[in-house]
């Protein structure tokens, strides 16, 4: 059984030849770039870069985005070889389970479940917040009493009717199919990158350099984080999260490496490639490289339009314009981010409906659950319980610190993924994979240690909440998917056998 339970390489339901559990290849790696950058490029830009720069780094914030993107970069690799090697859907689920077996697989699942899902419902409930600006902007308004709330609680009463009718719609979107969502994709994603065009080459005008004086700004007080991580750091090396000074840029990091959040959603769809080995590596890649670039750009401008202790740091990029006197800009970049803030609502859930597909498959959940339409080629029933959740939590419950379940979900699923290719390498030598993380294990276990130093500096409240959740996956694994899965049902069927 125990043997079973790790030889998911050769046994995993993922080969299986049921239609009713196979994906259409449609995807190129444009789409992959396209998918990447649709989901990347969204309220990070928007938000975190203003953040960041006000709060820990200064114009030193580009140097902050650098430092993740290297961050990102090294999870990036693991997700290339890993993607190459085990082109299916499911991304770091179905890595895992191929790497590391059952249990680990479902425990990385259930956190990419959290990770996509919640994410999906934080940036829903932040494109209704640049919906209302956009409209108030236009001269049309929306009344108060169905739009975002201003609380950090949980509450009942209250309905965002903007976040709620968002889900639905690309809920709808998703169940017609992946290509038809992308067709929509590409036309957001096209509108979303002529904005951040838009705002470096106009922002180039309104820059002045007194503004990068200090580059770096000397170091002021620490930060209290609240993490796991601060006293072992502070106890070991006598350093604390600073605001400014060079550690200032290391804290930023730690900020800003949330706004590249999604780029592993890309490998969710391998099975959708037409040409896995080659293409997704690509979209990876390419996808990180692109959103790195414009990232610094636009740090670089708005640092340079506004002083850094003088930066909004809720809506950065349209402040810095009507700061300068330019507000029909900003509602231009208002618009903007309407428009890219649905492509990565949109491409979250697609990941979540794609990572419940792939354990469903392996009948972790009910098969049934993850049959696949044979009009639309997409879980319909998948696609509707993921759209419905996500609409419940976007529309009636205010998100605020429950966002941080994004990135411990997140930093989770980089960790294991980058332990797990020296132990695929090790156990299974014989794959054959078109990519290769170079200086393995070195690479992969430093990116693996990057990821849990992070999740440490996560808040003790954000680590109790991510203990119950994992609890109730535990208790739905044991109670179902143990006794259930496909390997359990083999492993049953081999001691039977004469």
């Amino acid at each position: 059984m125990d043997l079973l339970r790790t030889k998911s390489v050769e046994t995993s339901i993922s080969d299986t030849d049921d239609p009713g559990y196979q994906l259409k290849r449609k995807l190129t790696a444009l789409d992959l770039t396209v998918f990447g950058i649709g989901v990347i490029i969204g309220a990070g830009i928007f938000t975190l870069t203003g953040k960041a720069a006000s709060q820990f780094a200064g114009p030193g914030v580009v140097f902050s985005f650098v430092l993740a993107a290297v961050c990102c970069g090294l999870a990036a690799l693991c997700y290339a070889e890993f993607a190459s090697t085990i082109p299916v859907s499911g991304s770091a689920y179905t890595f895992s389970y191929a790497a590391l077996g059952e249990l680990i697989a479902w425990i990385i699942g259930w956190d990419l479940v959290l990770e996509l899902m919640l994410g999906a419902s934080v940036v829903a409930q932040g494109w209704s917040t640049y919906a209302v600006t956009f409209l108030d902007e236009i001269g049309l308004g929306w009344p108060d009493a169905i739009g975002p709330a201003d609380t950090e609680h949980f509450f009942w009463g209250h309905v965002n009717v903007l976040a709620l009718l968002l889900v639905l719609l690309l809920t709808a979107l998703i169940a017609i199919g992946i290509k038809e969502s992308l067709r929509v994709n590409l036309v957001l994603v096209g509108v979303k990158l002529f904005i951040v065009l838009f705002v470096i080459v106009a922002g180039l005008f309104y820059i002045h350099g007194a503004n990068y004086d200090p580059f770096i700004p000397p170091r002021s007080d620490p930060v209290d984080t609240g993490g796991l991580a601060q006293p072992l750091v502070q106890w070991a090396f006598g350093l604390q999260p600073q605001t400014y000074g060079v550690l200032g840029i290391v804290s930023g990091a730690s900020v800003v490496f949330f706004a590249y959040i999604g780029f592993d959603v890309v490998a969710t769809t391998a099975e959708e490639a037409k040409n896995p080995q080659r293409d997704l590596p690509r979209g990876i890649i390419a996808s990180l490289t692109i959103c790195t670039v414009l990232y610094v750009a636009v740090a670089l401008v708005v640092t340079g339009m506004v002083r850094y202790d003088k930066i909004d740091t809720e809506a950065a990029l349209a402040s810095a314009f009507k700061d300068v006197g330019r507000d029909g800009f900003a509602t231009l970049i208002a618009a903007g981010a309407v428009a890219g803030l649905t492509t990565v609502v949109m491409t979250l859930m697609i990941g979540a409906t794609r990572v419940l597909f792939a354990m469903s498959r392996d009948a972790l959940l009910p098969p049934g659950f993850g049959h696949t339409n044979s009009r639309t080629g997409t879980p319909v029933m998948i696609t509707l319980t993921i759209g419905g959740l996500v609409a419940l939590v976007a529309g009636f419950t205010p998100i605020g610190k429950l966002e941080e379940m994004v990135n411990i979900g997140t930093l989770s699923a980089f960790a294991l993924v980058s332990a797990a290719v020296p132990v695929l390498r090790r156990t299974r030598p014989d794959l054959e994979r078109s990519f290769r993380v170079p200086l393995s294990p070195v690479l992969p276990i430093l990116a693996a240690l990057v990821c849990v130093y992070l999740m440490a500096n996560l808040s003790l409240e954000t680590w109790l909440r991510f203990l119950i959740w994992m609890a109730l996956g535990f208790g739905l694994y044991f109670g179902y998917g143990y006794r259930k899965s496909r390997l359990a049902t083999e492993a049953g069927a081999a001691t039977v056998s004469p």
